[in-house]
């Protein structure tokens, strides 16, 4: 005989994460009929709604289906039932940010909006201490520059710092997360070449293909190309910003080419959060749950873009208080690099690492 153990809490989590009520789901299957990124062999998501109702935690915490939904919203379209699966998947994956977060308290910290304040705090007490040991307490007189009172040196160094601490957390959380993937769904016949895999992978989440697929929410095949290229273009000129610093050629004239793509890839990544904003708020016809994972992580991303191009305004048109919004600024990049893991920020591993498993063991083929 077998016994099943709800927990209760994570129910009650799931249905205020996806403001769904689960009790109303009668497996009828609609959701894994329709969607067309399930695949054939124990296809997505009624077996997840099955184990959510159920309260089965153990069985949906290392679930790489979970990942390989882009809660396109066709299941939640045709649910007869308005149960809304793709926002419960969302959910979960949110469950999914805290439980593999290491350390534990700052995945609970970036998952309640009461939290908030101190998760504005820990960057602000950090980064007034690298200005305190740099010495650098008084804003300097005449033209802008930024580096005269946060050396670069100290905050490349402690970003830096800060940062491989970030990706030694990751690894472990990816490594049990992993582990967990195995456990509840093991290669039955084969396995293929991990490399292959991750190609295809990387392959796949450049082109957005999956996205395509979608019927329902088709502007965010577009809204998450902006966003990704846009971000990605932005971490490459950032990369080219560090190299300037070093060679001491920054700041660098407002038409170099680092910073032309640097200013066209702010203009696409605002753009494309915005379509996320309105078309998550407002749409009627496929609406979208929207969670505290999701505006927080949107609005933290969209304050470091505007944040960054105040701070370009600020140099080039010589504000006073110009070194005022670098602070401001600072605080987002640390919002968005150092709390990565624990914001919706981290569906970038979990679902990269997922879809690598999935291939892996030729559950996509």
């Amino acid at each position: 005989m077998t016994y099943t153990n709800p927990d209760i809490d994570f129910i009650k989590k799931l249905q205020a994460g996806s403001g769904a009520s689960l009790k109303q789901c009668m497996q009828c299957g609609t959701c894994t009929a329709v969607c067309k990124l399930s695949p054939n062999e124990k296809p997505f998501p009624r077996k997840e709604m099955q184990y959510a109702s159920w309260g089965l935690k153990n069985k949906l915490m290392g679930d790489p289906d979970i990942w390989l939904c882009h809660q396109c919203g066709d299941c939640s379209v045709y649910c007869p039932r308005d149960v809304a699966p793709g926002d419960v998947l969302a959910a979960i994956r949110n469950q999914t940010y805290q439980h593999y977060a290491k350390p534990k308290f700052l995945g609970k910290l970036l998952s309640k909006p009461i939290f908030l304040p101190i998760v504005l705090l820990i960057p602000i007490i950090f980064i007034s201490a690298i200005i305190l040991l740099a010495g650098t307490t008084k804003i300097p007189a005449g033209d802008i520059d930024y580096s005269a009172f946060f050396p670069h040196a100290y905050l490349n160094s402690f970003m830096s710092l800060f940062s491989l601490a970030v990706f030694i957390g990751v690894i472990f959380s990816v490594r049990s997360f992993w582990k967990d993937m195995k456990k509840i769904m093991p290669a039955e016949n084969k396995t293929n070449s991990l490399i292959k895999s991750i190609y295809k992978t990387v392959i796949e989440i450049i082109t957005h293909k999956k996205f395509k697929m979608c019927s329902s929410n088709k502007y965010r095949y577009y809204a998450h190309q902006f966003v990704f290229w846009g971000f990605m273009a932005l971490f490459g000129v950032t990369f080219f910003a560090i190299i300037f610093v070093i060679l001491e050629k920054y700041p660098i004239n407002f038409w170099n080419p680092v910073k032309i793509a640097g200013n066209l890839s702010s203009i696409f990544l605002t753009l494309g959060i915005l379509i996320m904003f309105i078309k998550r708020q407002f749409s009627k016809k496929t609406p979208i749950h929207s969670s505290f994972y999701d505006k927080i992580f949107l609005i933290f991303l969209l304050l470091l873009t505007l944040s960054g191009v105040a701070v370009e305004m600020g140099r080039f048109l010589n504000w006073s208080f110009a070194y005022h919004l670098y602070f401001v600024h600072l605080i987002f990049v640390w919002a968005i690099i150092i709390y990565l893991p624990y914001t919706k920020f981290a569906h970038v591993i979990f679902r990269t690492v997922a879809i690598i498993y999935a291939k892996y063991i030729g559950r996509e083929d």
